[in-house]
C-alpha cells in the first residue's frame, strides 16, 4: 500500500514536485491545482479523507490552510525558499533584462537575503525585501511591488506567489517567480516517506483498552459475589462488546471487574479518540449503574502493550472518579480528565536517569508523580507553589501533598522559601520553590 500524498499549488509548481518525486516508488501523489490561494480551503475540505499528508508548493497555500485550521503541522508540509533558489531566478532575470539595479522581493526570509549577499557577489543590485511569516493576502504583496515601481524605486519584481506573478505581468510590471530548489523538494518528499512508514509502523502497534469496575468498600462486602453484581456485569459486558465489535477487536474477562479488549493502534485512532471513552463510561453506568475506570496501553508486542495496560489502570486507581489514563511505548502516561475541555495531562515516566533512578529507589514518592507536578508546573508557568495547591493539581488531600512536598525537598528538586499565614487562624503553610 502507497503512502497518499496530495500536491497542492500552482500547475507548473504541481507539475516539478510530480516530476521530482517519480523517483518515490512508495509515494502515490495527487495534484491539486489552483489560481488562486484561497482555493486551497475548498481543496482541503473536499478531499481531506483521500490522502495521507499534504504538500503544498509554498509557504503561502501552507499557512493559508493553516490560518482556517484545516490541516495538522505533522501532517502538511512545503518546501522552504533558501537564497539558492533566489539566485537562479536572479541569474535569469539578468540575462533577459541586462543590468538590473534596483528589484523588489517578497516572502523569502531577511535571513536568508542576507546570507545570499555575503555569500556571493550580486553586483551594485539593490533589492527592497517584503519578508513575513506565514501568509499574506495577494493583494498585500502586489501592493508592495507596485507601490515601489509606480515610485521609480524598481525596475524588476521578484516575487513566490504565482497569483501575484501573474498579477503584476498583466499591469506591466516586469516580474520574475522563485521557485523552491530541487534540493529543498527532495528533502521534503524524502521526510514525507520516513514519516508515512512511520505512521503505518505505529497504527500497527497493540492497543489493549482495560475496563475495570469501580467498588466502594461497602459494595465489595454486600454485592461483590452477589447475583446482582453478577447481572450488572453482564449488562455491562453488552456494551464493552458492542465496543469492541466496532474496534474488530477481541473482548476478554480478566477476572472479577476486570475486562480487556484487544486491538491495533489504528483502529484506536480511526474510531475513537481516548478523551471519548469517557462516552463508554457514561454508557456503563446507564445500562448497569456501575462506575468504570479506563486504561490504554499500547505496545509493539502484546505483552509490551498489557504491561502498559497494567500501568495506566495504576494511575488511574489513584482517582476516586471515572477516568481514562492512556500509556504508549515509549511510558508516556496521558491522562485524559474529561470531553469538557479540561486540561489534559502528559508526563513521563522515564526520564531522570540512572542516579535519580537510584534516589527514587530510597524516595516515597514514583517518578511519574513527580514527572507530573512538573509537567502542571509549566503549564501554569508557577514554580511557587504550597502543599494546598499541589493538592488541587493532583486532586489529592492536602495531606498527602505536604509529604510529597518534604519528599521533593529531601530529594532536592524544591526548597522551602518562606511561609503563608492561610487567615487568622492555623498553622502557616510551607511555600515551595521547584527546582526542576
Amino acid at each position: 500500500m502507497k503512502i497518499r500524498v496530495g500536491i497542492v499549488g500552482p500547475g507548473d509548481s504541481v507539475g516539478h514536485i510530480l516530476a521530482l518525486g517519480r523517483e518515490h516508488n512508495d509515494l502515490e501523489m495527487v495534484p491539486y491545482i489552483y489560481k488562486e490561494t484561497k482555493e486551497t480551503e475548498n481543496i482541503i475540505r473536499d478531499y481531506q479523507d483521500e490522502v495521507d499528508f499534504w504538500f503544498f508548493s509554498g509557504q503561502a497555500p501552507y499557512y493559508y490552510a493553516r490560518s482556517k485550521g484545516l490541516i495538522r503541522e505533522d501532517t502538511s508540509y512545503f518546501p522552504p525558499l533558501y537564497g539558492s533558489s533566489l539566485l537562479g531566478t536572479l541569474l535569469g532575470a539578468l540575462l533577459k533584462e541586462g543590468a538590473i539595479q534596483n528589484a523588489s522581493l517578497d516572502t523569502i526570509k531577511q535571513s536568508e537575503l542576507d546570507t545570499l549577499t555575503s555569500t556571493y557577489y550580486l553586483g551594485e543590485i539593490n533589492i527592497h525585501s517584503f519578508s513575513y511569516n506565514e501568509y499574506k493576502p495577494a493583494e498585500e504583496i502586489i501592493s508592495f511591488h507596485k507601490k515601489l515601481h509606480d515610485e521609480g524605486k524598481i525596475e524588476v519584481a521578484f516575487t513566490c506567489v504565482q497569483e501575484v506573478h501573474d498579477r503584476l505581468k498583466e499591469i506591466g510590471i516586469p516580474c520574475y517567480r522563485v521557485i523552491p530548489s530541487p534540493v529543498a523538494i527532495k528533502l521534503v518528499l524524502q521526510n514525507l516517506k520516513e514519516r508515512g512508514q512511520s505512521n503505518w509502523y505505529k497504527q500497527s502497534q497493540i492497543a489493549i483498552i482495560g475496563l475495570e469496575v469501580i467498588h466502594s468498600a461497602s459494595s465489595l462486602d454486600q454485592q461483590y459475589f452477589s447475583y446482582e453484581m453478577k447481572r450488572r456485569e453482564l449488562e455491562i459486558k453488552q456494551v464493552m462488546l458492542d465496543h469492541a465489535e466496532k474496534l474488530q477487536g477481541s473482548f476478554v474477562q480478566i477476572g472479577d471487574g476486570l475486562f480487556f479488549i484487544y486491538t491495533t493502534r489504528g483502529e484506536m485512532d480511526m474510531q475513537f479518540q481516548e478523551s471519548s471513552m469517557y462516552s463508554l463510561i457514561e454508557e456503563a453506568k446507564v445500562h448497569s449503574k456501575l462506575k468504570l475506570r479506563i486504561g490504554i496501553g499500547y505496545g509493539l508486542t502484546a505483552y509490551d502493550a498489557e504491561q502498559n495496560v497494567r500501568l495506566a489502570l495504576h494511575y488511574a486507581r489513584e482517582k476516586q472518579t471515572p477516568s481514562v489514563v492512556s500509556v504508549d511505548e515509549k511510558k508516556q502516561i496521558n491522562e485524559h480528565q474529561s470531553e469538557t475541555g479540561e486540561l489534559n495531562i502528559t508526563y513521563q515516566q522515564r526520564k531522570w536517569g540512572e542516579e535519580w533512578e537510584k534516589r527514587f529507589k530510597e524516595a516515597k514518592i514514583s517518578p511519574g508523580i513527580v514527572s507530573k507536578i512538573e509537567y502542571l508546573s509549566r503549564h501554569y508557568k508557577k514554580n511557587i507553589v504550597t502543599a494546598q495547591e499541589v493538592s488541587r493539581w493532583l486532586k489529592r488531600t492536602e495531606r498527602n501533598s505536604r509529604r510529597i512536598m518534604v519528599e521533593l525537598e529531601r530529594l532536592g528538586l524544591a526548597k522551602v522559601t518562606g511561609e503563608e499565614q492561610p487567615g487568622q487562624r492555623g498553622r502557616p503553610r510551607k511555600v515551595y520553590e521547584l527546582l526542576f
